[in-house]
């Protein structure tokens, strides 16, 4: 959440700020929502290189860290870049960003609910009803009509669409997986993964052909060594951006870990590696350059054109160099004699797993000494206590509703 959420309200106000002060200088003059759009649009990271590098087993922190971000940095940027749309830039003033912050609760809150809420009905219905029992193509088409329905009525309320389908995928593969046949399983995941591995393709595909459409760089009017300086400026803005929140949260994580006993801090090394995941743009920054900047894939000016031209050649130059240069970095930085020093969160128990989080059997004090208790451990350990109970509360009340095994059962 710090590097995903907090990250891109950081970089995104310093790439803004850098790209109006930058393009003055070039001619190039935008409005106040395209300014705050790049800011958007350039926090959009693609981490996907670094994990194909990085080893769960030997550095389950460092890895839990960079996928994590990963997967809620491009909901993130997208309902921020959403919330930017709705704001009214003839009239900012000191509220602008409050209203900002409110616009991107909202979106966020209101996706998620509606994400989770399609999942735990699709989990309901192959759980509780007899709709499609023991037939896979049924089971399966319901799973990916679902999934295909809150993403609609995402864009029909004006929410996030990629954050509902985001949240809605979490609670099916968590409940609704289970309900399903062993084959609906299998085929579902390879399913997926092929719809993914296409879509993905389909992507850089697009990239590549966009990068080689000559409409676009004779529209833009900058010269070469402009469109240079242009390219240059973006990913010093980006690098800065980037090192202006990885190493003071990891700063401010360790200050929180050290009341705890356990060896959780993120070395210098690590925040490099994790500094360096986020280099890289992908497929979120380019569909919303053509969002910002294009009607229907086609600019209309030579300032948009610019905008384009300049996002597609970004990705393209991450994607390669810092993706080129990622193994070798982190093989220099994480030996594989030493990348191992970060400890696993403590297991929890089987008995603490089978507790109620309140229980009706038991006396008021009992009840309130366990709350006491958990308190205690929540201001010493907040993430391990927050997963520990929310792992208690989902055996109890959740599974037996919507199905799945219990957490002592995988064990």
């Amino acid at each position: 959440m710090l590097f995903g959420v907090i990250g891109v309200f950081i970089s995104s106000p310093i790439i803004a700020t850098g790209c109006w002060l930058l393009f003055g200088k070039f001619g190039i003059n935008l409005s106040p929502r395209d300014y705050l759009a790049l800011g958007a649009i350039f926090s959009s990271t693609d981490t996907v290189c670094t994990l194909q590098v990085l080893h769960q087993d030997e550095t389950p922190l460092l890895y839990s860290l960079v996928f994590g971000e990963g997967v809620v940095n491009d909901a993130t940027t997208v309902v921020l870049f959403n919330a930017v749309q709705k704001l009214d830039v003839n009239r900012i003033d000191g509220w602008t960003a409050v209203k900002v912050l409110v616009d991107f609760l909202y979106l966020f809150s209101t996706s998620t609910a509606l994400g989770v809420a399609a999942g735990l009905v699709t989990a309901f219905v192959l759980k509780g009803l007899y709709f499609g029992r023991h037939s896979s193509v049924r089971e399966i088409a319901l799973m990916v009509l679902m999934a295909y329905l809150s993403y609609m009525l995402a864009e029909l309320f004006e929410l996030s669409g990629i954050l509902t389908v985001f949240f809605a995928g979490i609670f099916m593969s968590h409940y609704a997986w289970h309900n399903v046949t062993d084959s609906s399983r299998i085929t579902t995941k390879h399913v997926f993964a092929m719809m993914s591995f296409i879509a993905e393709t389909f992507i850089f595909l697009y990239v590549g052909m966009d990068a080689l459409d000559i409409e676009k760089w004779k529209m833009s009017k900058l010269s070469g060594w402009d469109s240079i300086g242009v390219y240059s400026g973006i990913m010093l803005l980006i690098l800065l951006g980037r090192a202006a929140f990885v190493f003071p949260l990891s700063a401010l994580s360790n200050c929180l870990n050290t009341s705890t006993r356990r060896s959780t801090s993120i070395t210098l090394n690590h925040q490099i590696v994790i500094w360096w995941a986020g280099l890289m743009r992908g497929a979120v920054s380019i569909a919303l350059a053509f969002k910002q900047f294009t009607h229907y894939g086609v600019p209309l000016d030579p300032v948009n054109a610019t905008m384009v031209t300049a996002t597609v050649i970004v990705v393209i130059f991450s994607t390669l160099v810092f993706g080129f240069l990622t193994k070798p970095l982190i093989s220099y930085l994480l030996p594989h004699s030493n990348a191992s020093n970060l400890e696993r969160e403590p297991t929890i128990s089987k008995e603490a797993l089978k507790l109620p989080l309140l229980s009706f059997e038991e006396s008021a004090a009992t009840n309130l000494l366990r709350a006491k208790d958990g308190f205690s451990m929540l201001m010493e350990r907040p993430v391990y206590t927050i997963h520990s109970f929310w792992r208690r509360f989902d055996d109890a009340y959740m599974r037996p509703t919507f199905g799945g095994p219990r957490s002592n059962e995988l064990s």
